[in-house]
């Protein structure tokens, strides 16, 4: 995304040059704070940490054997991974991920153990899929805490990982879910809203979009791939879109000047702003409040949307990341 007016503290003048150098709108900066970024990394250590406890829980070699059903990686013992053939993705059992708290319709609905829509956040499939969205969550979080600070992000990144595991629950009723995509959706939404609703700050608007867009499009692309859960994907995403508008909004073009010269007068927000808040606001609430209702009451959602089945590429699988 491109560079933008309150990335950075230190205030003071910049020469023509720099300004096109740094695509900077103006420089209002020095009112900003750079925030260094722990909970992102944090975040990223804890799942390391889940994961190696699932594979000591697990015990591969323990519980297989036979030359047939041999583990792989058998010399990492305990933590070896179960046979490719039941986990492509040199990972646990799904029985082990489901009594780790991996996200079943089931269970949630009839056992009324709705803390599984937290938990799976947490859980991966395997080493492939842990290291995929750990490096998209450095990627993504890191720039993003830098500029809005750990609690604005850590809220986008648990509350998408919610929207996402409420849809993938009404859609995906055949399958455990694990994994941090709906989180790492919601914060692809969080960006792009973000970049639209403080979009006068932004130098090369066109540029920032398109760049964002694509990346987008990227991770959305890899929803094509076997065993991955589209739901989770777009119900963190919307989740995320909506919250950037409420949680990441920024002060227009031009208000932090008027603060220092009396004979200019800015909002410190456009009307736009405050629309795409109300707005946001009222989707998010709707959308997260029908969804938690149609959930505990055991709906399901293929029965509302005939072609929705569509989105899952393998909906017989036995879980889905």
């Amino acid at each position: 995304m491109a560079n933008r007016d309150s990335e950075r503290g230190g205030g003071g003048k910049q020469n023509n040059t720099n300004n096109n150098n740094n695509n900077y709108i103006y420089d209002e900066s020095s009112s900003d704070t750079h925030w260094t970024s722990w909970l992102v990394p944090l975040i990223v250590v804890a799942n390391l940490a889940v994961f190696i406890a699932v594979m000591f829980v697990n015990d591969c070699p323990k519980k297989i054997i036979g030359p047939n059903k041999a583990c792989v990686a058998r010399f990492l013992g305990r933590f070896s991974f179960q046979p490719l053939r039941e986990n492509p993705l040199f990972g646990p059992s799904s029985s082990t991920l489901e009594r780790m708290g991996a996200l079943e319709w089931g269970k949630v609905v009839h056992e009324h153990q709705g803390w599984r829509l937290v938990t799976c956040m947490w859980l991966h499939a395997g080493i492939l899929h842990l290291l995929t969205n750990m490096l998209s969550l450095i990627f993504i979080g890191i720039r993003l805490e830098q500029q809005f600070g750990f609690i604005r992000v850590g809220l986008i990144y648990l509350i998408s990982g919610l929207g996402g595991s409420i849809l993938s629950s009404l859609f995906l009723q055949e399958s455990i879910s694990v994994g941090a995509s709906g989180a790492l959706f919601g914060l692809l939404g969080a960006m792009l809203s973000e970049l639209l609703t403080n979009w006068t700050i932004y130098a090369n608007k066109a540029a920032a979009l398109f760049t964002l867009l694509f990346i987008i499009a990227i991770n959305l692309g890899l929803g094509l791939l076997p065993r991955v859960d589209n739901f989770a994907h777009i119900g963190g995403f919307i989740t995320g879109f909506c919250l950037g508008f409420i949680l990441l909004v920024r002060p227009q073009h031009g208000w932090e000047s008027s603060r220092t010269n009396t004979s200019l007068t800015k909002r410190k927000y456009s009307i736009y702003q405050y629309v795409l808040f109300i707005v946001a606001v009222l989707i998010l609430v709707v959308c997260l409040t029908v969804g938690s209702v149609m959930l505990f009451k055991g709906e399901n959602g293929n029965k509302h949307c005939k072609w929705c089945h569509r989105l899952s590429c393998f909906p017989t699988s036995k879980w889905t990341c």
